[in-house]
């Protein structure tokens, strides 16, 4: 590519060329790259410009079977659409069965390679290495990234070509392989959105919630096109369960849907097939709505969806009107910020203000009666929750003036306040979840409305004692803080909900988020997709950053350092400030500004 990687030598077939995206512009100025040296390690190569597209070279005639295989890891790396230029290093036979879309390994430098002892001399016709590295992630056939560790060392096989003398790889790796650094070069996350299913996920009187989807597209490689594809060929499989799709089945991005570009207006013509014109009117409105909602995470620039099957228009849909249809956790806004204050009384803040005389919330957990740990309050700001100050009692009262508190809705036998309740929270559909950490019963509890009779929710696979619980806003994902041999992790897991009315919730696809972290000790919901977390590594500090639900970091700001964090607090809509309970107390960092300390007090929440 334009700068020799790291220092490590190049050989000539495995130079690239750098063009504009723009005007295809040779750019001039590139490092000067040897024309001979042995196989090196490839190491990832630095984030480049949005703006700059990288095209890899085709093999020399003459190229060594050292070259062959750097330029064929180079070339993995480039912008090439359909990895052409790629293809050009295999045999023909080779070229037409690999399957670069069916996964990609992310390595935590790029790959190494070692030479196969019986291949070291080129006179004859075969020629092996071994490509070796640390694993970070995979990207699957879904586009959907998951965290990976251990050793990666996959044999590469060349042979020469018995009339041109040309070689050729004819066993290349399976799919892709690149380095950390090229990986975030070359791709980009994005949010496909689909609607939540299955009974109970949602309050009948309320819109459908919109549920994100994170996957993984290349970022200068048609994204748009990209995008929408994903989007119309359906849900990952950590979601598959729990959502639908607006989508009839066999539809799909028209022949001509690859160019897909806004209009001045910010309007976007989604050219389908003729299966997509079968859809009838509030199934093609799901669907622009399912567009836009997922356009909108891969750009500013669209405002308005119309969706088309040759001459026909479908169906025309504004971000207005697609709010009426689904419902994004992002797109709503708290009107306060709770918390306990030091009379242990539950009080509340204008959220995104800069008031910082906190007032008691209308009702009896705003009264004193009841000294109070934690608190949570539904997303309607109509209802909210209480942990006792020993942490045994759970309570449930209205926001209103007057009203009474009565007796707990679930107590805990817990021997100490480790062992007994975790804070509350509220799902979309008005359900209270929270855990009993009662090492002689240990249960995640689901209260129907917040009242009731307490049920406990399946959570096979779960490995480890459940220390905290947040429920994402699309009441289809929850969060978990999972403690096992003293390490506290972070998982994320799906929402099945019973068949029938009554049937206990179950909650499956647990998968750790933050498999770096030796210990979490807060977390909550900061986007669709994306939670804040207060973690530290294995011999490291405390420490405050983003992750997304499928373990990959998000392209966001890491918040200001703050020492002494023991409890945080985010709303979806990333217009709220972020707000923790530190040594400092109540504090809170408004966009582009440090932590301010607001007041005395603990337990911080939003809504949720």
């Amino acid at each position: 590519m334009g700068a020799d990687r790291e220092g490590r030598r190049r050989t000539a077939p495995a130079r690239a060329a750098v063009f504009a995206a723009c005007g295809a512009v040779l750019l001039a100025g590139c490092a000067s790259m040897p024309d001979s040296g042995d196989l090196r390690d490839v190491a990832s190569t630095p984030r480049q410009d949005t703006q700059v597209r990288v095209f890899a070279m085709p093999p020399s005639k003459d190229a060594s079977a050292p070259d062959i295989v750097q330029g064929f890891l180079e070339a993995l790396t480039s912008d090439d659409p359909n990895y052409e230029t790629a293809r050009k290093y295999l045999t023909g036979k080779a070229a037409k069965s690999w399957r670069p879309e069916r996964s990609t390994t992310v390595l935590a430098d790029g790959p190494g390679t070692v030479v196969d002892p019986s291949g070291v001399r080129e006179e004859g016709s075969d020629y092996s290495v071994t490509l070796t590295g640390t694993r970070v992630a995979t990207v699957d056939a879904q586009q959907s990234y998951a965290p990976a560790e251990g050793d990666y060392r996959q044999p590469v096989h060349l042979t020469r070509d018995t009339e041109t003398g040309q070689w050729r790889i004819d066993a290349p790796p399976a799919g892709i392989v690149m380095g950390k650094s090229d990986f975030q070069r070359n791709y980009m996350s994005v949010n496909k959105y689909y609607l939540a299913s299955g009974s109970g996920a949602q309050d009948t009187t309320a819109r459908t919630a919109a549920v994100a989807d994170p996957v993984y597209v290349r970022r200068r490689v048609e994204p748009l096109a990209q995008t929408v594809r994903s989007l119309i060929d359906g849900p990952t499989s950590l979601l598959g369960s729990v959502v639908r799709s607006g989508f009839p089945r066999g539809a799909a991005l028209a022949k001509d849907g690859t160019a897909l570009t806004p209009d001045e207006h910010g309007k976007l013509t989604v050219p389908l097939n003729d299966k997509a014109a079968r859809a009838d009117e509030d199934s093609c409105e799901e669907m622009a709505t399912q567009l836009l909602f997922t356009l909108q995470s891969l750009t500013t620039a669209v405002d308005e969806v119309e969706l088309r099957s040759g001459d026909e228009q479908l169906c025309s849909l504004a971000e207005s009107q697609a709010e009426a249809v689904a419902a994004r956790g992002s797109a709503a806004h708290p009107d306060y910020l709770y918390f306990v204050d030091d009379e242990q009384r539950m009080v509340r803040l204008p959220a995104g203000g800069n008031a910082t005389a906190a007032e008691p919330v209308p009702g009896a957990l705003g009264e004193g009666g009841t000294a109070l740990r934690s608190v949570a309050v539904s997303r309607d700001e109509h209802t909210a929750a209480g942990v006792s100050l020993d942490a045994k009692s759970l309570y449930v009262g209205s926001l209103v003036s007057g009203g009474s508190l009565g007796e707990p809705v679930l107590v805990s036998e817990g021997a100490t306040e480790e062992e007994r309740l975790t804070p509350p929270s509220w799902d979309a559909a008005g359900d209270l979840w929270a855990a009993d950490r009662n090492p002689d019963d240990p249960r995640l509890l689901v209260l129907d409305k917040g009242a009731g009779e307490p049920v406990e929710v399946r959570t096979p696979g779960l490995d480890g004692q459940v220390q905290a619980v947040r429920v994402a806003a699309d009441g289809v994902r929850i969060a978990l803080i999972v403690e096992k041999d003293g390490d506290r992790s972070l998982f994320i897991g799906r929402i099945e909900r019973g068949a029938k009315a009554g049937d206990p919730p179950t909650v499956r696809g647990l998968r750790s988020a933050t498999p770096e972290l030796e210990e979490v000790t807060a977390m909550s919901w900061a986007g669709d997709s994306r939670l804040v977390v207060v973690g530290r590594e294995r011999g490291g500090v405390q420490q405050i950053g983003y992750v997304q639900v499928d373990g990959s970091a998000p392209e966001a700001s890491v918040p200001a350092a703050l020492t002494g964090v023991k409890d945080i607090a985010a709303a979806e809509d990333d217009r709220v400030p972020l707000v923790a309970y530190s040594e400092d107390g109540i504090v809170r960092l408004p966009s582009g500004m440090q932590w301010q300390k607001v007041t005395k007090g603990m337990a911080p929440v939003y809504p949720g």
